[in-house]
């Protein structure tokens, strides 16, 4: 990678290049052009300092282009009005011209051939008694003409290659953009999914802990109904948590990972593991030689039991409300329409949101009846989840505030749904929410994007 100080010093040093060597040519071929003529004044200091005067002037030609050219203009007059014979002072002429066409602005270069051709070769030197040669005078037109041409090609590629470098570095600022939202969206989620995986068991784990701290000498057998549950709600919140983690470090949704259990060959040995292939291999080679035809056709695979829990489903209420009613809460279910499968991206959604909706009432509301009301329709599934009046008090152990709410409104939204949650004019709390019954375009042409969600 070329330092700052190097991409600075390369310029300089072609610019020094390129004066050597223009000085050179300019001296030695104006000195040769000037002896090979007659007529022509003969070369002084004058005519050597005018052949000199171009080539120093190039060394600014990047930064001040226009006073360049307009200094290589003005030595090319004085020397061909002074009397020496053409050459190729012109040399330095046509190189200010290009740098001062390209780098400057054409709109006050370019008026300045008709110009410097009207002063150099026709008709002020015939004016003057300097006529020119009609060949060379029609000849300078042309190859005028043709370094215009030069100019402006140099000048429209530098623009491509300018309108280029932008839009790549626009595509590169975009991905970035896009990379980061992707990012923010994933964190978002995994998030969510945390909250939604841990604070359901933690808040039943919370709940029962107090009431077996309540009731183990007064009723000891309420208590050890508490640490049971207790007990459940800690396994499950672990293999839901394992679940989880499984899904974040192979990059699959937790839907692939619980459907695509590690297999065991029927040798005993898990699929990926050599040792127990070497093993195997070793008694082989030890009791038949002719095993190693075999060697290439390994035992079948059968799957083994993996301790990941089901990803919740509101298609078995029971089943997903079970943890909250062995908590101790009573929860009523009411189903209308007729139930009928959901994308499952739609269907953990759906639980998640009933989960948290019930969990809050367990915080919230202590001694508060639920209802769970799912309502099937050929477009959506609405969700409703009401308790009613609490008959306890609140636990106030740990953060008052918390996700929940605001967890369950961004993943209905993500879903193109949408959710209220607030008090009931007859007391106790609701939240409601409406799902679509099928997923997003966007969600299905991009499924990765629901790694996290599907836990």
């Amino acid at each position: 990678m070329t330092a700052p100080g190097e991409s600075k010093r390369g310029p300089v040093v072609r610019d020094w290049g390129l004066a050597f060597v223009v000085g050179v040519i300019q001296l030695a071929g104006g000195r040769n052009a000037n002896m090979r003529q007659t007529g022509v004044h003969s070369l002084d200091v004058l005519g050597y300092a005018l052949l000199l005067v171009g080539p120093i002037a190039l060394l600014l030609r990047r930064s001040q282009p226009l006073p360049v050219l307009l200094v290589t203009i003005a030595s090319c007059a004085v020397y061909l009005l002074r009397g020496y014979g053409y050459g190729p002072i012109f040399i330095s002429l046509v190189i200010a011209f290009i740098s001062a066409a390209v780098i400057g602005s054409r709109w006050w270069t370019y008026p300045l051939v008709p110009i410097g051709y009207l002063a150099l070769v026709w008709p002020l030197p015939a004016l003057i008694g300097h006529p020119a040669d009609p060949w060379l005078a029609f000849g300078m037109i042309a190859w005028l003409s043709v370094l215009i041409s030069i100019a402006e090609g140099i000048r429209q590629r530098q623009a491509v290659l300018v309108a280029r470098r932008q839009r790549a570095e626009a595509a590169r600022r975009d991905e970035q953009a896009q990379r980061q939202r992707r990012a923010s969206e994933e964190r978002l989620a995994i998030a969510r999914e945390l909250h939604d995986v841990l604070a359901h068991s933690l808040s039943l784990i919370n709940v029962q802990s107090s009431v077996a701290l309540e009731l183990f000498d007064k009723k000891p057998q309420q208590a050890e109904s508490a640490l049971a549950a207790i007990k459940t709600a800690s396994k499950d919140a672990l293999a839901e948590v394992h679940t989880l983690l499984h899904a974040i470090r192979t990059g699959a949704t937790a839907a692939e990972a619980q459907a695509e259990p590690p297999l065991e060959r029927t040798d005993g040995t898990t699929r990926g593991s050599t040792a127990g292939r070497d093993s195997k291999r070793a008694q082989r080679y030890s009791t038949d030689p002719d095993s190693r035809q075999s060697e290439s056709q390994p035992p079948p695979l059968r799957p083994i039991p993996a301790p990941r829990a089901p990803a919740p489903s509101i298609e078995d209420l029971d089943t997903l409300l079970q943890r909250a009613r062995t908590a101790g809460l009573i929860v009523d279910t009411r189903i209308i329409g007729t139930a009928h499968g959901l994308p499952s991206v739609i269907d953990v959604a759906a639980a998640r949101i009933i989960q948290e909706s019930l969990t809050n009432v367990a915080r919230h509301a202590p001694g508060a009846a639920a209802t769970v009301t799912v309502r099937y329709t050929a477009d959506s599934v609405d969700i409703t989840v009401d308790n009613t009046r609490p008959t306890g008090t609140p636990s106030r152990s740990g953060s008052s505030g918390g996700n929940g709410v605001i967890g369950m409104r961004e993943r209905a939204h993500a879903l193109g749904g949408a959710l209220t949650a607030g008090p009931r004019p007859s007391g106790g709390f609701r939240v409601a929410a409406r799902l679509p019954a099928s997923v997003p375009t966007e969600d299905a042409d991009n499924p990765s994007g629901s790694t996290a969600q599907e836990v």
